[in-house]
């Protein structure tokens, strides 16, 4: 009876510790990148102005990567958020290009991707194809779509009041940030609480874990999957919307190349295992963060873009063998 206690006891320090590193470890990942740059001459510093840049820089990637979070935690993978996000600012720059009212503008936009999302997850579960190469094929999908719709050039529109969502200095000094930051917080804030207390976050979560387990347990698989995709794909969409109004009122069909790397970079930063069944909303953001911050780092210190492309790729490899090596450790346990 003793020797029990003390091996739950012992079990739940364990799982303490791995969920304190779990949740440290996006951190120290951001510390250590900003002191590699701090130490590259010509050591230029940081200033308010160039956080709050940083910051609705993030704003983007951090959206979709809250998405993604949930994507991946679920076992599944969308490399379609790229070519998702143009389309969506495609959209939305037709809608307001049309007159319509910023409401009914931004839930086209923001409908753009929940149908993108919808998309993915039927021909996943219908079709029974892998993640992977479903969404590797509805990237040029989208992509092509969105250049259809906007005649392969930009559609320019005044974005109204969503100019000020996206300011980078807004005009109300106390927010520090711009507004859309604050709104990424708060969409991370519920989309963590909906991975951790409903019954749909949960379903997610032991899809990931264990598909046939979670089959055996009675999880309705194809219609979780569904809604996890289509979940991402509202997001996605948001994230279109605020790209239109980060380029003044374009929606370009060429946008977003290749962001989709940044996003699922800053999503297995922050934690979320390409295998399934881990992922944190929180680490997701840190994650985002860290990205945006070496790219304008990148920027500052007048790197071309290919050496960008190369650190990004060589991110994703560390963070995917660092996960790897915690999953073998914890399994020889």
């Amino acid at each position: 009876m003793k020797q029990a206690t003390l091996d739950h006891a012992r079990s739940r320090h364990q799982r303490f510790v791995a969920q304190a590193a779990a949740l440290v470890r996006p951190f120290v990942a951001l510390i250590v990148v900003v002191l590699v740059f701090l130490a590259i001459p010509p050591h230029k510093g940081v200033s308010v102005q160039d956080l709050q840049f940083i910051a609705v820089q993030t704003l983007i990637v951090g959206t979709c990567a809250i998405g993604m979070t949930l994507v991946i935690a679920s076992g599944g993978l969308d490399l379609s958020v790229g070519s998702g996000i143009a389309l969506a600012s495609v959209v939305g720059a037709w809608a307001f290009k049309e007159g319509w009212p910023l409401p009914l503008a931004s839930l086209a936009a923001i409908a753009t991707g929940a149908v993108c999302g919808l998309y993915n997850g039927l021909l996943i579960t219908l079709l029974r194809l892998p993640p992977f190469i479903v969404t590797l094929g509805t990237l040029g999908l989208f992509r092509g779509v969105a250049k259809w719709i906007a005649g392969s050039r930009p559609i320019s529109a005044d974005p109204g009041a969503l100019a000020e969502v996206v300011r980078p200095f807004p005009t109300a000094e106390w927010l520090v940030v711009a507004p859309g930051v604050w709104f990424m917080l708060a969409l991370g804030l519920v989309a963590a609480g909906m991975i951790r207390y409903t019954v749909f976050g949960r379903r997610a979560i032991a899809i990931g874990s264990n598909e046939l387990a979670a089959r055996y347990a009675g999880v309705p698989i194809d219609r979780t999957k569904i809604l996890v995709y289509i979940v991402c794909g509202l997001l996605v969409g948001l994230g279109g919307l605020f790209q239109f109004g980060r380029l003044s009122g374009q929606g370009d069909p060429t946008i977003a190349v290749g962001l989709e790397l940044d996003i699922i970079a800053a999503t297995v930063i922050g934690g979320a295992s390409l295998n399934g069944g881990r992922g944190s909303i929180l680490g997701s953001l840190v994650g985002a963060f860290m990205m945006t911050y070496m790219r304008n780092r990148c920027d500052h210190l007048q790197w071309p873009s290919f050496v960008q492309q190369m650190i990004v790729g060589h991110i994703i490899i560390a963070a995917v063998a660092v996960d790897l090596w915690r999953q073998r450790r914890s399994t020889a346990r």
